[in-house]
This record gives structure tokens, C-alpha cells and sequence, in this order.
């Protein structure tokens, strides 16, 4: 809690970069200032809210409404937690403020739009993607949406970063300050430029999935470079992580190795019946997980993806290092990925890392003329044509990750689950009053 302290501090005497933003940045709440963001009617809405670190709650607040022209709200049918949703819960995303609405992934019907909306129009079902872009900037120009320049005013996310990345909703002031869709409303700026009309084929249960599972996922691989023939080592099996093994066999990749230390391992071989697996809590006595993978690989692999992140330490010094803020990050993982790459091959991060790590195996990276990607929240845009394709034709199923399925009254709960690893929770599907009956071969409601 202080270090968001600090860096809310610190914000305050950069000052806010406020300056040619497309849209109105953080209304993280539309209760804020009085509820001017709250629609006239008084109608209050359900919506989950960080309040404190390990702190999420459900709360009532107010309906959103169309603030700027080119707004839309959407009544939302459909949301889920994400691992990057529980990096919120445990305070390592800095600028939250208490009462900020979470959740980056959402499907819904639109329920109001902006004069400025051309594109959609109330009852139609739509996806959102995770980030906020303009698409007029150079980097939304050519899809590259996450790069977005003018949907996030925070300067000290430009101070630490180098330039400022795009906004995402429900993810903290340091992305933007919108509110998130872990709610029953959720006012989308930018309407025409972050909303994905979806097919009537298309159930919500996979529809879900096209907000970042699916684009993230297939990032990972494609940024990469994953090519017929290669060996891929993924880091972590979660959502990410086993649609990345997904993908990467799909791509061609005649090895595919899953690393993770849990019960995950075992629900990602029923789903990839070709996926080799090391559970890294097995390993014996002063046998390293690079060792291992260069047993089963001699030489290493072409290409190793970190789908885990920066916040799951290993070893004391690091756990000792990130709490007492010595670091913000812990490098255990990326180094493993070093040691564990052929030599002149490819590592990715995907997972999410935020700031300063210490320890860094740069002389490996070096000699070894290994191309380290960070490959960036991905760019939805780029894919959602191709992906949206994919879901219809049958060419992947996301739902094979769906495990779960809760009630928005239950969605705190869901959040310590997944934090926990626990009741075998992998991806779950919320849904809100509005959502419409479950899909077939879709989990059952699990009350909490």
C-alpha cells in the first residue's frame, strides 16, 4: 500500500497528462465526483471494486453513462477473472484507488450509444477488447492498438516505461483509470474502435475469449516467430500459457513442453494430447528446470515463452527482495528461459512484469545471441478478424479451458480461487442478470 501511495504522490507532482487524449480518462467509478459519470436515472448497478490490497468486493454503485460522443454502454452478459486481475488484488499494480471497477474482458448488448457511434447500434451483441485505443494515432493506424498514444494520461507509467502504452480497462490509473466490465454496465469510449459486433454462432462462453485469452495467447506465438518444426517451452499453464501450447502446436511446432507446478498440468495433458510436461515442484534434489529441459532437448529449445510473470518468486532472495520492494519483479523465470533456449533462438514474455528486476542473466542473453521479445499487452486488433474466423469455423474451441462458471455476487471469491490455483479453477466464465441461458458443454453454476 505504499508504494501505491507513492506513486499516486508521484503522479500528482508530475502532473497528469491530460493533453490530446481521445477520450476522458479515469472514471474508474461512475460514482466519481458526485456521480456526474452515474447515469440521471439513479438505476444502480452490481460491479466489483478493489478496495484495499487483498481487498475486492462487490459493491452497488451507479449505472454508467454516455459521457463523451462516442461512447456506448454496454449491458454486460458475460465477464471473467483473469491472472492479471489477481496482480491487482495483491497491490502490485500501483495508482489503484479505492472503488475502482475491475475486469478487462466482457461480452454484452449494447445498450445506449453516443451520437458519434456509427458502427453499432442498442441490442446488438458485442466483445470489447481489453485495451483502449483511439484508432487514429500512428500505432492504432496499423493495428498495433496496445501502442495506443492517446487513451492513458498517466506520466509516471511514460517516466518508467520511456513513452506511455494504451489504457485498459479495469486496471488501475496507471493504465487509463477505466472502469472495468466485472460489473453489470460498462461505459466503452471509443465505441466504434473497441467494440467487435459478434455473430449469432458465437456463444458468450466463447465470444468471452476473443476480448484477450485468444489475441494474447496467439501473440505469444506469433511475435515469437514459432515456426514448423520448432521445440517451444512454455512457462506457466494457465489460460494463457495453454492456449499458447495451443497455438504453438497448431503453428506447426513438432515439440511443445509445459511447465507449470500444479494440478494444471495434468487438465493441460486431457486437453493437448501431444503436450510434454514438467512439473517443476518434482524435480529432484539439485536438478535445475534448465537442466531438465536441456535433457529432454539437447541444446535447448528454438523458442521459450514466460506466461507466468514477474510477481511468482522461487527462491527466498527474490521473495525477500520483492517484499521489501527491492525489486518490483523477480527474474527466476526469464533466466530459466535463457538457459533453456538453443543457442541464437527466441525468448517471449507474455506474462505480465512491471517495472525493475535485479539478478538478470544479461551475459547469457548476450553471448549467446539469444532475441529476447517482450511482447507487450497484445494488440487485439491485429488478430480479431482471423480469431473471430476461428472461433466460428471450429478451428479452436476456447471454451476448452472453461472450468467454471459463477455468479457476479460470487465473483470475490472466484478471485482467491484463482489466486490459490484452487478447486481446479483454470478460466472461469461470470454471469451477471443479464446473461442468457448456458451454452451447451459448458460448465454447470457453481455457487460459492
Amino acid at each position: 500500500m505504499a508504494a501505491n501511495f507513492a506513486a499516486k504522490q508521484l503522479e500528482s507532482v508530475l502532473g497528469h497528462g491530460d493533453k490530446d487524449r481521445a477520450t476522458q480518462t479515469d472514471i474508474s467509478n461512475p460514482d466519481r465526483e458526485g456521480g456526474r459519470f452515474a447515469d440521471e436515472s439513479g438505476e444502480k448497478m452490481k460491479a466489483l471494486a478493489w478496495m484495499a490490497k487483498n481487498d475486492v468486493r462487490v459493491i452497488e454503485a451507479g449505472k454508467p453513462k454516455i459521457v463523451e460522443d462516442h461512447d456506448a454502454v454496454v449491458r454486460v452478459t458475460g465477464t471473467t477473472v483473469c491472472g492479471s486481475d489477481v496482480h491487482l488484488m495483491h497491490g502490485v499494480i500501483q495508482q489503484m484507488d479505492k472503488g475502482d471497477i475491475l475486469g478487462h474482458e466482457f461480452v454484452g448488448v449494447v445498450e445506449a450509444v453516443g451520437p458519434a457511434v456509427t458502427t453499432l447500434k442498442p441490442g446488438e451483441r458485442v466483445v470489447n477488447s481489453f485495451v483502449v485505443s483511439c484508432g487514429e494515432c500512428r500505432y492504432c493506424k496499423q493495428n498495433l492498438t496496445t501502442a495506443c498514444e492517446r487513451t492513458n494520461a498517466s506520466t509516471l507509467h511514460e517516466k518508467l516505461y520511456g513513452s506511455r502504452m494504451g489504457g485498459i480497462f479495469g486496471y488501475s490509473h496507471f493504465t487509463g483509470g477505466f472502469a472495468g466490465g466485472q460489473a453489470e454496465f460498462v461505459r466503452v469510449p471509443l465505441a466504434d474502435n473497441n467494440l467487435m459486433k459478434l455473430p449469432h454462432s458465437i456463444p458468450d462462453e466463447k465470444a468471452m475469449f476473443l476480448a484477450d485469452v485468444l489475441p494474447t495467447s496467439y501473440h505469444a506465438v506469433d511475435y515469437t516467430g514459432v515456426r514448423q518444426g520448432d521445440t517451444v517451452a512454455v512457462w506457466g499453464l494457465g489460460p494463457i500459457g495453454l492456449m499458447a501450447c495451443h497455438w504453438a502446436m497448431l503453428k506447426g511446432a513438432k515439440r511443445v513442453i509445459g511447465i507449470d507446478n500444479n494440478e494444471r498440468i495434468e487438465f493441460a495433458r486431457s486437453k493437448l494430447d501431444n503436450l510434454e510436461t514438467i512439473n517443476f515442484s518434482t524435480l529432484a534434489k539439485g536438478e535445475t528446470l534448465p537442466g531438465k529441459i536441456q535433457e529432454m532437448v539437447p541444446g535447448g529449445v528454438d523458442v521459450s515463452i514466460e506466461a507466468s510473470g514477474g510477481e511468482y518468486a522461487k527462491g527466498y532472495a527474490h521473495k525477500l527482495e520483492l517484499w521489501v520492494g527491492a525489486e518490483q519483479d523477480t527474474s527466476e523465470m526469464i533466466n530459466e528461459c535463457l538457459l533453456s533456449t538453443r543457442k541464437f533462438g527466441t525468448v517471449g514474455i507474455i506474462g505480465d512484469y512491471i517495472g525493475f528486476t535485479n539478478h538478470f542473466n544479461v551475459g547469457s542473453l548476450m553471448e549467446r545471441g539469444i532475441k529476447l521479445i517482450g511482447c507487450g499487452q497484445a494488440p487485439v486488433h491485429k488478430y480479431w478478424e482471423d480469431l473471430v474466423q476461428m472461433v466460428e469455423h471450429g478451428t479452436v474451441d476456447p471454451t476448452m479451458i472453461l472450468t467454471h462458471r459463477f455468479r457476479l455476487d460470487d465473483i470475490a471469491k472466484a478471485y482467491r480461487l484463482q489466486a490459490k490455483r484452487e478447486q481446479g479453477l483454470v478460466k472461469c466464465f461470470v454471469e451477471t442478470r443479464f446473461s442468457s441461458r448456458r451454452a451447451e458443454g459448458t460448465p454447470e453454476l457453481t455457487c460459492l
